[in-house]
């Protein structure tokens, strides 16, 4: 049994790729979100008071990065710009195996000290920590870059095989997540009535902006408000069922997820939990040896081919250059 066992995990590591581009565009895409979130809110709107907390920032843990210093706003904006900075190293990709615990200490810092966050930091904070193992692992300079050639070693083996199953791991926290979120609207008698959307659109903290709610208004106050509010419920079981889907169908799935999260972007303002939950959706939807296939711009294309080919002449140049001064001499 033990043996049947390792064969299936030899075939198994040995088949699929963990280090692609897939979960490289899921990092860029949840460290860009947390890097705009800083960037355009200043420090005291993150660390103040709060109803019941008297402390304007919590540290409950010394490793926290948010509270390596004391506390003055000078210093946080200082560490607030150094994360924003971090954050777009990572999501540039490079070295994604230095940056990748980089990149949950920031997060995991600004979930358990700050004041105004939302559900999206959380969920950036977990998914970050499963994605350590996998980063460790990740010998590329770029996680754009494709994997040179696979050479069977047992140390190669071990490396894809706890990448895979990090892989499995996030997949069932992102299909509980969205089990989660379904099953608990159920018991809530305005989401089972049909009427949670419309409170929802109208509240201050979450709602419609003035111009959007004056066109929905109509569709709001009538009937039709059962759609968008049953059909959640519906997205988000279909979300969770996409866990047992076979390969082939997920893009469907993702393609929902990501038309989910959209309107919740448009429609609610919730931009950077929006942009989280299609980092975790790719993560969770897309297969992770399926590889992206990004356009070129030829433009783009055409100014690196010339500035290769100028720098190449330019080589040449001095290689004469020199060869007739030593001919010379």
């Amino acid at each position: 049994m033990l043996k049947k066992l390792g064969e299936s995990i030899l075939i198994w590591s040995t088949s699929i790729n963990p280090w692609t581009n897939v979960y490289g565009l899921a990092r860029t895409i949840i460290a860009l979100s947390t890097a705009i979130t800083l960037a355009v809110n200043p420090s005291w709107i993150f660390f103040r008071p709060a109803a019941g907390i008297d402390a304007s920032r919590t540290c409950t843990t010394p490793i926290n990065y948010f509270c390596t210093v004391p506390f003055n706003y000078t210093y946080l904006e200082i560490l607030r710009w150094l994360a924003v900075v971090i954050l777009i190293v990572v999501a540039s990709g490079w070295r994604p195996r230095y940056t990748g615990i980089l990149h949950w200490w920031i997060v995991f810092s600004l979930q358990t000290s700050a004041k105004t966050l939302d559900g999206g930091e959380q969920v950036a904070t977990i998914l970050t920590l499963m994605l350590i193992p996998i980063t460790l692992t990740d010998s590329r300079k770029w996680h754009w870059q494709r994997e040179k050639k696979f050479q069977i070693t047992n140390m190669s083996v071990i490396n894809r095989t706890i990448a895979l199953v990090c892989f499995v791991a996030i997949r069932i926290q992102v299909a509980i997540i969205y089990l989660n979120a379904s099953m608990a609207k159920t018991s809530v008698s305005d989401w089972m009535n049909g009427t949670a959307v419309y409170y929802y659109m109208k509240t201050n903290m979450l709602g419609l902006p003035p111009l959007l709610s004056k066109i929905f208004e109509p569709f709001l106050t009538s009937i039709w408000v059962l759609i968008p509010t049953w059909g959640t419920i519906i997205a988000e079981l279909l979300l969770f069922a996409g866990f047992f889907i076979k390969k082939k169908h997920r893009k469907w799935f993702l393609i929902l997820g990501i038309s989910l999260h959209t309107i919740f972007a448009v429609m609610l303002g919730l931009y950077s939990f929006s942009l989280i939950m299609i980092g975790a959706l790719i993560l969770y939807l897309r297969p992770v040896e399926k590889e992206f296939k990004f356009i070129k711009i030829p433009l783009f294309r055409g100014l690196f081919t010339n500035f290769h080919t100028l720098k190449s002449e330019k080589i040449k140049e001095k290689k004469v250059h020199n060869t007739t001064l030593f001919e010379r001499r």
